[in-house]
């Protein structure tokens, strides 16, 4: 098999044959390949999986897959990369905004330039001036962030190397941030070619504008767990130690401060009516639980080095129906 595409599904039933049709033709007009179609219903309560298993009756090279309810864009790519198997994966959105004629465009990227990832740049949007201007900025945000030169982090028109997805677990909107995470793997040649993008044609969009306020928490999540999973330690130990010897010195202080002025005769009010022994007292407090964290972290991370989590099957468990596969 040479090419997987792999599209989530959720309440796209007018678009889902169209679809499909146009997939099978930018395959079928691929005469050296072979391929695949993988639909993933994410909970959709409209008909889509009706639809999806219509389909799958009359064509052997689609599968049907189905979450019993939404659980989120990433998991139903986890599961449809589990299933694919093609040595080459395309994502696509079910919405028909991407169109599935670009499908040898990205194939081609990929293979020719040997990159490991390509995305699609949508470079001339059909959205509203608020979410066109928002996106730019989330863009410049995470390419400044990642150092990849990519303009459109979260198209989801984009080829893989079957290795790349294969090592990927994705989890809450960490979908946007896939070539972030393949880069962290160590697959490093991550490309883009310009797409195009379309109107969507039926039904509205599935994500808001707090997309773009809970994507820039979950960028602030992979920058921790890629610069410190390995060692949190050298995180939360500096930063509580650096607290804990603040807090200490400046109980020091104030304890010598209070000696000198008994010593010289000199009236002083008790510390315990300083508000800097509070400040000491909370600072030193935090810095030994800081510390404590970052003990337990490293000792979480020993027990676990050699029970790595069966993250596959814990997809696959979600699921309550698959066709043709």
């Amino acid at each position: 098999m040479d090419i997987s595409i792999v599209s989530p599904v959720y309440n796209e039933h007018k678009s889902i044959e169209e679809l499909v049709q146009r997939c099978q033709i930018a395959l079928n007009g691929m005469p050296e390949t072979s391929g695949e179609i993988i639909l993933v219903d994410d909970g959709s309560t409209d008909g889509s999986w009706e639809v999806i298993e219509r389909i799958c009756t009359k064509t052997p090279n689609v599968k049907g897959l189905r979450f019993r309810i939404n659980q989120g864009k990433s998991q139903a790519l986890n599961a449809g990369f589990a299933q694919a198997e093609g040595s080459v994966i395309i994502t696509m959105d079910s919405d028909l905004q991407d169109p599935p004629e670009e499908i040898p465009l990205l194939y081609h990227a990929l293979i020719e330039g040997a990159y490991d990832v390509v995305s699609g740049w949508k470079k001339v949007r059909h959205d509203s001036l608020i979410k066109v201007q928002t996106s730019k900025l989330f863009n410049y945000i995470t390419r400044k962030f990642s150092g990849i030169p990519l303009n459109d982090f979260n198209c989801g028109f984009k080829a893989y190397r079957k290795e790349v997805v294969k090592s990927l677990y994705l989890y809450n909107d960490m979908h946007r941030y896939i070539p972030l995470m393949a880069k962290s793997l160590g697959y490093q040649r991550i490309g883009q070619v310009v797409t195009t993008h379309h109107k969507r044609p039926y039904g509205h969009s599935k994500f808001g504008y707090e997309r773009f306020f809970y994507g820039f928490l979950d960028l602030i999540s992979l920058w921790f767990i890629g610069k410190f999973s390995k060692r949190p330690m050298h995180f939360f130990g500096s930063l509580g130690l650096l607290l804990f010897m603040g807090g200490i010195l400046t109980a020091m202080c104030l304890g010598g401060l209070k000696l000198y002025l008994l010593h010289n005769d000199i009236s002083a009010e008790r510390i315990t009516k300083n508000a800097w022994f509070y400040i000491s007292l909370s600072t030193i407090t935090l810095g030994a639980s800081l510390f404590l964290t970052g003990f337990l972290g490293e000792m979480i991370n020993a027990n676990s080095r050699n029970t790595p989590p069966s993250r596959r099957q814990n997809a696959a468990s979600l699921l309550c129906d698959t066709k043709n596969c």
